[in-house]
């Protein structure tokens, strides 16, 4: 079996990462030259190309499976950091760091909470988030070592544990609600409403729509706001309708301050946490603390729904 020199992988995968070389060295801190070079010695040494000089570059094949060895010498060192913490407890290095990704819902209500401990004890973490439906994409693509999404099959070589339901209600303030829909969500005014999305990607607002008014299809007008606490703050704003968790929205329900849209209607999400199949003390730490969070979690939201 070939021996690859671990500075060519790190560099692999912190070029994809960062999305390019420039953006890599300063990660590295070393010259855009000296990324090049390690790049261009690993090729040699594969035989093949592994990336795609796109922006932002993307791993060929090949380039995908380097990296996830990469991925995966960080948790062997992050393990190995564990276990020598007690015997000689120090900083973990940048490069050490290992990744997860977390949709943003996740992370504005019950994740950061489970992940406290294990920052506070020194785990060198990096959360990546994105839309719920396309977090796995990360692990697919060998760039994090789990991911909590909607996809319900293992991918190859991962385990999966279900996590639960995350409730979302339709909500809006309650001077747009007076003054767009007083009667609340009804098939003959949806259309006149503006909904306030994450992204493109987000296709929340229209599930409920559709299976709150019993249509197949839905048309919204929408408004893009790429951040959970800004989805949120638009919605008391009175940019629009949003379709957010009950988690995070119930302190304002109660106080008043929103309005719940379709009171007898909710969209249970099931979340799943994927993470590779490895005997690790991290992975097997990470995957305790956030499914015992979703757990507790998500059984208060099941209550209040």
């Amino acid at each position: 079996m070939r021996n690859y020199d671990s500075d060519a992988l790190e560099c692999l995968a912190t070029i994809v990462e960062q999305g390019g070389f420039e953006r890599a060295a300063v990660r590295l801190s070393i010259t855009q030259s000296a990324v090049s070079q390690r790049l261009r010695a690993l090729e040699a040494q594969v035989g093949t190309v592994l990336l795609v000089r796109s922006r932002p570059v993307k791993p060929t094949g090949a380039g995908r499976l380097l990296i996830k060895h990469a991925m995966q010498m960080r948790l062997l060192r992050a393990d190995l950091e564990t276990d020598l913490k007690d015997l000689a407890p120090g900083a973990s290095k940048e490069e050490d760091r290992v990744s997860i990704a977390i949709n943003a819902d996740s992370i504005a209500t019950w994740a950061l909470g489970a992940l406290d401990p294990l920052i506070h004890a020194g785990l060198p973490l990096e959360i990546i988030t994105d839309d719920q439906d396309f977090t796995h994409d990360w692990l697919r693509e060998g760039l994090v070592l789990g991911c909590v999404t909607t996809l319900k099959q293992a991918l190859r070589g991962c385990k999966v544990v279900p996590l639960g339901a995350m409730h979302y209600v339709a909500v809006a303030s309650s001077s747009y609600a007076q003054a767009h829909c007083p009667q609340g969500l009804t098939p003959h005014n949806f259309r006149d409403l503006a909904f306030v999305a994450f992204n493109r990607k987000d296709d929340g607002p229209a599930e409920f729509v559709g299976r709150a008014l019993g249509l197949k299809r839905v048309a919204l007008n929408q408004r893009f706001v790429p951040s959970a606490d800004g989805q949120l703050r638009a919605a008391l704003s009175g940019w629009g309708a949003a379709v957010l968790p009950r988690l995070r929205v119930q302190t304002y329900l109660d106080a008043g301050d929103l309005v719940n849209l379709a009171p007898v209607h909710s969209l249970p999400v099931d979340l799943y946490w994927h993470c590779w199949n490895l005997d690790s003390q991290v992975i097997d730490r990470l995957s305790a603390a956030l499914v015992g969070a979703a757990e507790q979690a998500f059984a208060k939201n099941t209550a209040e729904s």
